[in-house]
């Protein structure tokens, strides 16, 4: 009975609860860095972006009453808000930190000496006394309130428009492409050449190349920073976007050799030796046939490529330093987090900014991942 069709075995059905666990893992912290982009600083504060929707109820923090004083029969008055312009609900208040939910909305609450002060829901209060509150030091409010939900796009237009260096990631934006989509042409076009010369050009030497690409693939990315920035240095490059260019592309030309050589070797031969046939150099092969027929492993190399120097930071501040004009997008989030880390609304923003592009890249691109990674498994 085990076996009927149409019955799934205890196999694909641990196989498919595992897939969504490890979906849901990623999906979440990603959808809650989503919302909380959008939130305000204080609601952030108050609870977490799953209730982003209802209302937030959040403790103020403590506010000293202040205002000009009004004489108004023979009471000396002080009338002010703690909130300007906001949607926001006073639940319950007090005027000492011991109990800070003392009274209710509306309640008045004796200071002594013939003071008293009450808040209302909207967040007025008003302070009275027989003698003039001058040179004296007024009370503090505390108090609990609720607000509806509260959205804003400010924390985008802070991240990508400041003008401060603290904040905006706009420059380091455009550094991160300047690095990324040219790190990531390069080494697919010289790969792109190296793997046909390997798959389908016959000259000596050509198995002691394949076995040197395989043996590259291991080389720590640590062990060749150093000499390879004594060697900019020396031939005059030294930090810029050229040198960094250059690194990226050493360091990915091996996985990339490999991976379209696997990928050409599948190809049909008889395509390739009928062009031959037909008169057609090995260029024209490469470029007419090998190439648009080799499109999924060039895809699945550049997502990789791609997403390796996007969020690289180690390339970029030994190729790059860490001046302002120059530093990546994952060099200004650490400098953030070091600076703002109470600034939740900004960290979320710029990491979300920061994960946005890739995400693009991956789900419009990764159809071809697979087919490109299997190229050459199968014969």
């Amino acid at each position: 009975m085990e076996n009927i069709a149409g019955n799934k075995s205890a196999l694909v059905w641990a196989v498919h609860i595992s897939v969504a666990l490890l979906v849901a893992l990623w999906l979440f912290p990603t959808v809650g860095l989503f919302v909380s982009s959008f939130r305000t600083a204080d609601q952030i504060s108050a609870s977490g972006w799953w209730s982003a929707l209802s209302t937030q109820e959040r403790q103020v923090p403590p506010i000293r009453v202040s205002g000009d004083e009004v004489e108004q029969g023979g009471q000396y008055v002080i009338e002010g808000t703690l909130f300007e312009g906001d949607a926001t609900t006073v639940t319950a208040w007090g005027t000492s930190s011991q109990a800070p939910e003392a009274y209710e909305p509306g309640a008045v609450a004796d200071l002594g000496d013939g003071q008293t002060i009450t808040l209302s829901e909207t967040g007025d209060y008003v302070l009275t006394g027989p003698e003039s509150f001058e040179g004296t030091r007024l009370p503090r409010l505390f108090a609990t309130a609720s607000a509806p939900p509260d959205f804003t796009l400010d924390n985008y237009r802070n991240v990508l428009f400041s003008s401060t260096a603290a904040a905006g990631i706009g420059q380091s934006f455009i550094n991160t492409l300047t690095v990324a989509i040219p790190a990531t042409i390069i080494p697919i076009l010289i790969a792109a050449f190296a793997a046909y010369a390997l798959a389908w050009m016959d000259f000596p030497g050509r198995a002691l190349l394949i076995a040197a690409v395989v043996g590259l693939l291991v080389v720590p990315l640590q062990l060749a920073l150093i000499p390879l920035l004594q060697l900019h240095n020396a031939i005059g490059i030294g930090k810029g976007y050229l040198g960094v260019w250059l690194a990226h592309t050493g360091f990915g030309l091996p996985l990339a050799i490999y991976l379209l050589r696997n990928y050409m070797v599948g190809l049909p031969r008889d395509i390739i030796e009928s062009a031959k046939v037909d008169g057609a150099t090995d260029f024209e092969v490469f470029v007419k046939i090998v190439l648009p027929l080799s499109f999924p492993a060039l895809a699945s190399f550049a997502i990789f490529q791609f997403l390796w120097t996007w969020n690289d930071l180690l390339v970029a501040l030994v190729f790059l330093g860490t001046d302002d004009q120059t530093l990546v997008l994952t060099g200004r989030l650490v400098n953030l987090l070091g600076s703002r880390g109470g600034q939740w609304e900004i960290l979320a923003t710029s990491a979300f900014v920061s994960i946005a592009v890739p995400l693009v890249v991956f789900f419009t691109m990764q159809r071809y991942l697979v087919r490109g990674l299997l190229a050459g498994s199968v014969k």
